[in-house]
């Protein structure tokens, strides 16, 4: 009698959890379970539909709202969150995501946009399944071409978080950010091969106050990508690779009038196999700009083919107008104890503007080896062209076991 009181007890309080939960008592919030709503996680069946109507209700909830997804694979299309909503909002993805086979609008899979106070977590997964995609990317020589889908979209979010989330083979970004004001992001994980084509991991545009940290990224383009209208964007403790490092930039391109990203901090960082380490790239333009005021420190460079590198001559795919050189003023960088194996002879380029030189550039505790043994040369260690205010601090470079 006394197990069957046990037993009792037990379903009965596994009930009450259950309803507590479903009630939307967690932690003080409104839960919206997309299967209440008809989701169905087969990965065969598409639920937009399902999706769209649990964050209907849960962005008019006056309160905490969390549209929760429960383990499963869920086919979605293209899909558009959209705000602006009564209460801080949660979307907690237990599931794994993946896109229908033909999106309905080919550069978009999942987007949040126009939300203040929001929360993206759960430790579940974003498959783009790209592989099924990149031999079709034919972008750099079909102008009428369709772009991929980035896998995530944060459009215009203000006061947000994204942690404990996992991007996996994106058919073109991984997530990006623009007009997104203090955003923090951790702990995700984010991969795709390393020759996949344009897969970033993380691109930020138009966006500032923006935190990157406890973060594992190796992909087939930029690890991170900052762009032009960016201010204050701080990135920490971010493994790198495979990829094309972290990079501001491309400025200048074609059909910009005036482009800035002010404020950058990458630090205590390591970067391992990539084909860059920091980078600033800008186009040989008439596009005027800044970038100003950046500070690269504590970071180790395992096989980096560039360390740290400034190209004011950026031409990814040869060949461009190189008539005009670039109008946007690089200055204020710091590179501040930076070490490890350079896969080249020239482990710092700085190559600037002879329009608008480089001014106040800061080497600080630079020090590198060849990553394939010996030394790295001095003489061919720094390539500067056109830098104003260049200034050597402690021991520019070690090289071989010596001093520079």
């Amino acid at each position: 009698m006394g197990l069957i009181l046990a037993f009792v007890r037990v379903l009965f309080l596994t009930f009450l959890l259950v309803w507590y939960t479903d009630a939307g008592a967690s932690n003080g919030y409104k839960v919206f379970n997309v299967k209440k709503y008809g989701a169905v996680s087969d990965g065969k069946t598409e639920n937009n539909k399902a999706f769209l109507k649990a964050w209907s209700e849960a962005c008019q909830w006056h309160g905490k709202a969390m549209v929760l997804i429960p383990r499963g694979v869920y086919i979605l299309d293209s899909v558009l969150f959209l705000g602006e909503c009564n209460g801080y909002m949660a979307f907690n993805l237990k599931g794994i995501l993946k896109p229908k086979g033909s999106l309905q609008t080919s550069d978009q899979w999942i987007t949040f946009r126009y939300i203040k106070g929001f929360f993206l977590g759960g430790g579940g997964t974003l498959d783009g399944e790209g592989y099924k995609h990149w031999n079709r990317h034919d972008c750099l020589k079909n102008l009428n071409c369709h772009p991929l889908a980035i896998s995530l979209r944060l459009e215009f979010i203000q006061n947000g978080m994204v942690s404990h989330i996992r991007s996996i083979n994106s058919q073109n970004a991984h997530m990006s950010l623009f007009g997104c004001v203090n955003l923090n992001m951790s702990n995700l994980r984010l991969s795709a091969p390393g020759d996949s084509p344009n897969t970033d991991g993380i691109k930020i545009g138009s966006s500032e106050e923006i935190k990157i940290s406890k973060t594992r990224i190796g992909t087939g383009d930029d690890c991170v990508a900052i762009l032009s209208g960016s201010k204050n964007i701080n990135i920490s403790q971010v493994h790198c690779g495979p990829g094309h490092g972290i990079s501001v930039g491309s400025m200048g391109g074609e059909g910009s009038v005036t482009e800035s990203v002010v404020g950058v901090t990458v630090k205590d960082c390591t970067f391992n196999g990539t084909s860059d380490g920091t980078r600033i790239k800008t186009w040989a333009s008439s596009t005027t700009g800044v970038a100003s005021n950046f500070i690269y420190e504590n970071i180790r460079m395992m096989n980096v083919a560039n360390p740290i590198i400034i190209d004011q001559d950026y031409c990814p795919y040869p060949p461009c107008d190189m008539k005009t050189p670039s109008r946007i003023q690089i200055k204020d960088i710091t590179f501040n104890n930076i070490w490890g194996t350079s896969e080249s002879n020239v482990a710092v380029t700085l190559n600037c503007s002879r329009t608008v030189p480089c001014k106040n550039i800061l080497l600080k505790d630079i020090s590198f080896f060849h990553g394939r043994g010996g030394s790295v040369r001095f003489g061919t260690l720094v390539y500067l062209n056109n830098v104003q205010y260049l200034v050597y601090f402690s021991d520019l470079v070690t090289f071989d076991g010596t001093h520079g």
